[in-house]
């Protein structure tokens, strides 16, 4: 007993181009989806889903069902993603290798969030002056002047309140064995 489906497959076969098109809209998306899985390009897999379908048009190979042609389709997106990455196995991008380049590695980025959750812990530790004028000055890169008129102080009063404040927060990160390098 055949299917509904495979009904359409058989008008297909007797050059009903429509069915064609019907073939193309009920395979195309989950082809590209897996050649994308295969190649990791979303361009090159539509290319591949389309250099599949233009293979099926031009061999007209005899299926008995609907099931044999998605499967073959399937294995034709495999043979085109392994081709693809043969081709293209030594060329990178400039994005992507832009993106290596500037990602860091893991470990690196576990130091930098340990490092910046120590730095922000011991600056809440600070007195409020010191915490005050650290967050101004570095975090909201606010000028000497800006803060002078921020805090209400001279701006002698800033600098020593920054210089002290400095002093403070390295002390307490020496505390905790961070070292000039850490930061």
């Amino acid at each position: 007993m055949k299917h509904r489906s495979d009904a359409g497959y058989q008008r297909y076969l007797a050059n009903n181009a429509q069915t064609l098109e019907l073939l193309v809209h009920s395979y195309s998306d989950a082809l590209v989806r897996y050649a994308y899985s295969l190649v990791g390009n979303a361009a090159a897999a539509e290319d591949i889903m389309e250099d599949a379908f233009a293979i099926y048009l031009v061999k007209k190979i005899d299926f008995g069902s609907k099931e044999q042609l998605r499967c073959w389709l399937y294995k034709t997106v495999r043979s085109r993603s392994i081709d693809y990455l043969r081709r293209h196995r030594r060329q990178v991008s400039l994005e992507e290798l832009e993106t290596i380049v500037h990602t860091p590695c893991p470990s690196e980025e576990l130091i930098r969030k340990e490092r910046n959750v120590t730095l922000y812990r011991n600056l809440q530790n600070l007195r409020r002056a010191y915490r005050d004028v650290l967050l101004l000055h570095y975090i909201e890169d606010l000028s000497i002047q800006q803060i002078c008129t921020i805090l209400g102080k001279s701006s002698k009063q800033v600098y020593n309140l920054l210089a002290r404040a400095k002093a403070a927060l390295k002390e307490a990160l020496v505390k905790e064995g961070m070292t000039y390098e850490d930061l």
